[in-house]
């Protein structure tokens, strides 16, 4: 829950999705990606105050929500991993890269950095099955990984975005 006061900019943000809503149920989805756009994700106070606004139930809108993997109901880093588990990534190795992944940034699959600069994602397919096992951080593509390929690549990207060096966690 925000302790945010009803007059802030917090909720200016959900007053400015808003204005566009003319009541039509079938723009629920478009109104949740505008908010989660002005957000991040999607708040918990967030969509108990668009169930209000709308009419919609919060149970109506949370299985939206959850059946769309677009939408996020956490806090994510500033840069997104997908690691690819589609049939290509996965027979070549997939499962090893992130594993290796998440041991060097410190979290599980599905995670967030305590610094807030990763979440790791699996992904059913990247469609880039000629560089299995594949990742890509925000946009760009990393191909051929091997576990200490993978660890490089997250490094790299670490020095890249004046991070420094990943954290260290349980590094053989």
């Amino acid at each position: 829950m925000c302790n945010c006061t009803e007059n802030s900019a917090y909720w200016d943000s959900f007053e400015g999705v808003m204005k566009g809503y003319t009541g039509e149920p079938s723009q629920l989805i478009p109104l949740l990606q505008r908010l989660q756009d002005a957000y991040g994700y999607l708040p918990k106070d967030v969509i108990t105050r668009l169930s209000e606004r709308t009419g919609i139930f919060v149970s109506q809108i949370m299985g939206v929500v959850t059946f769309y993997s677009q939408f996020r109901l956490n806090p994510v880093g500033k840069n997104i991993v997908k690691i690819c588990f589609g049939t290509a990534c996965h027979v070549i190795g997939a499962e090893n890269v992130a594993d290796a992944i998440c041991r060097e940034l410190g979290v599980e699959l599905g995670g967030t950095t305590e610094d807030k600069l990763f979440t790791v994602e699996s992904v059913a397919c990247l469609g880039c099955c000629s560089l299995a096992p594949v990742i890509m951080i925000n946009d760009e593509t990393h191909g051929r990984l091997t576990p200490d390929t993978a660890r490089s690549v997250i490094r790299e990207f670490s020095l890249r975005q004046g991070a420094g060096q990943a954290k260290e966690v349980n590094r053989a």
